[in-house]
């Protein structure tokens, strides 16, 4: 799973930056006919003002739902890893003397 986090940190980025220059635009465009009288223009205003907001609130929740759920999953694995050093202290503490030993060799053969 850990292969795949560039790339969707990458395509989150790029989502970001799309999602920025669509908000810039839709917002230069309410603004530049903010003046104008013609109905159909007024009413595209209002919707794409409508618009913009309701994607703003959707994006938002998705990504406070998005952060809840990745904290929830750390704070899950943190606990299970806890619970597993604290039921197995030997084990645990053969584990980090056998990675020890690794790290060791390897800064050793430098």
């Amino acid at each position: 799973m850990a292969s795949h986090t560039p790339r969707t940190s990458e395509s989150t980025q790029q989502l970001k930056e799309d999602l920025h220059h669509l908000t810039q635009t839709i917002e230069e465009l309410v603004n530049a006919t903010a003046d104008d009288s013609r109905s159909n223009i007024k009413e595209l205003r209002d919707r794409a003002e409508k618009r913009l907001k309701e994607t703003r609130e959707r994006l938002e929740a998705r990504g406070e739902r998005l952060y809840g759920e990745a904290r929830d999953n750390v704070t899950q694995q943190a606990d299970a890893c806890d619970r597993y050093v604290h039921d197995n202290p030997w084990t645990s503490i053969g584990i980090g003397a056998g990675v020890g030993v690794v790290i060791g060799m390897l800064i050793g053969r430098r």
